[in-house]
């Protein structure tokens, strides 16, 4: 697979360099030239297959690795699925949250952990993963990476604005992970990243590679469950509808991949809280951040300026708004969800969920013809306790993997960018 910069001026590289790089030197991000279709038996066959099975064929087609090192890749990595749970006629709610920290980007970040260490492995290099967060991508992260020999894994979340349990996830472990708490927005400390990946300087010093989904690595696998959804229900007959709770949009781009692999899907709805730039731009056509991007009970997906949207241009153009509805919800709209599902159909959703099952609900009011409508379920919503307990009025019983022990341990910084590059300059490998 070759890559190309969305901003076309760097060079084309293949998925190692890119994965180990992060962003292109323009400050682009990485795509396929390329998105081969899988093929029809694949799809005519496809709800007989594992969800294993149907990872290994979406990157037998996608990467350049040996087929026994990719099946032991996949298999070390992927340990957990995501099932289509029913909750009414024609009404899914596709579960991301059975991995280890409890979220979807647990897909991402397994699997990119697995690919680095493989590759690792053949150069005996060391490597220092820098990655921001707004919620769940720093927990995934650090469960994903740690005790991994030969890298070191920086996390930057805003402070005030994770819940307890997603802190506790990224600032518990110790060894190999560090956590900086930034008085700023989760765009600050995105910023900042993305500026320690082009300074020329820090590169020639340290190995440096995202784990954010700015990261390719990030976006193949969350292909896999939407192609696993398709065949939980392909029995159906149906169009199918996603509904995904959108913020820095990787999960989207993740969607509109494997629809452009061949997956049968009749329309997609990005779904945002308050910071509603995406939605904003498939209204008016005019794409204006958000600065600084707003806090909401939805706080994984409070992100002003989305990094994966020139993704989305890449690779829909002009033909976005034919596949993509936009829709955004205010936290009162949120909350009403979380106990409408609770009291309509016995289900605890956080706060992220409801707004992807609003989405559905919206679109399906303002479309007519059946269809399949699956909403995503990014979280576990334990992971976000005090708020589930205001919305309900009662203590939802957790998974015991949440209740975590351990001291947080986080460095505090501003969002000076010659701060946090005098930190990395004094702490990387």
């Amino acid at each position: 697979m070759k890559l190309y910069s969305t901003n076309h001026l760097s060079p084309e590289v293949d998925f190692r360099t890119a994965i180990f790089q992060g962003l292109p030197p323009d400050n682009g991000l990485y795509m396929p030239r390329d998105i081969p279709a899988l093929p029809q038996s694949f799809w005519d066959n496809v709800e007989n297959l594992s969800f294993n099975e149907m990872a290994i064929a979406v990157c037998e087609v996608l990467l350049d690795l040996p087929a026994t090192d990719l099946e032991t890749l996949i298999h070390g990595a992927l340990d957990f699925e995501a099932p289509a749970v029913k909750l009414d006629e024609n009404l899914y709610c596709l579960e991301l949250f059975h991995g280890p920290s409890m979220a979807f980007k647990d897909f991402g970040a397994r699997f990119m952990a697995a690919t680095m260490s493989y590759f690792l492995r053949q150069s005996g290099k060391t490597l220092n993963i820098l990655v921001a967060t707004s919620g769940d991508t720093g927990g995934a992260v650090a469960q994903g990476f740690f005790q991994v020999p030969g890298i070191s894994v920086t996390i930057l979340y805003p402070k005030g604005k994770v819940s307890a349990i997603q802190e506790k996830q990224l600032t518990t472990l110790g060894a190999n992970i560090r956590a900086l708490e930034v008085e700023g927005t989760f765009d600050d400390c995105q910023a900042l990243v993305k500026q320690a990946f082009l300074d020329e300087e820090l590169r020639s010093q340290f190995g440096l590679a995202s784990a954010n989904s700015i990261n390719i690595a990030r976006l193949i696998p969350q292909t896999f469950y939407y192609i696993s959804a398709y065949a939980q229900l392909k029995k159906q007959d149906r169009e199918m509808v996603f509904s995904v709770p959108s913020g820095n949009f990787g999960n989207l781009t993740a969607g509109i991949l494997a629809m452009q692999m061949g997956m049968p899907v009749r329309r997609f709805v990005a779904a945002t809280n308050v910071n509603n730039v995406v939605p904003e731009f498939l209204r008016t056509g005019a794409y204006k951040p958000i600065s600084p991007s707003i806090a909401t009970i939805s706080n994984a997906m409070d992100v002003g300026n989305p990094s994966n949207f020139p993704r989305l241009r890449a690779l829909l153009g002009e033909e976005l708004k034919a596949y993509v509805n936009g829709y955004f919800y205010t936290d009162a709209q949120t909350r009403d969800a979380v106990r409408e599902m609770y009291e309509k159909y016995n289900y605890l959703a956080c706060p992220h969920t409801a707004i992807a099952y609003l989405g559905l609900k919206d679109y399906r009011r303002e479309n007519e013809g059946e269809f399949t409508g699956v909403f995503l379920s990014t979280a576990h919503f334990g992971k976000f306790l005090p708020e589930m307990e205001a919305i309900l009025g009662f203590t939802p019983e957790i998974p015991e993997r949440l209740s975590l022990e351990g001291e947080k341990s986080a460095t505090g910084i501003g969002t000076s960018y010659a701060d946090f590059k005098q930190y990395l300059q004094q702490h990387l490998i």
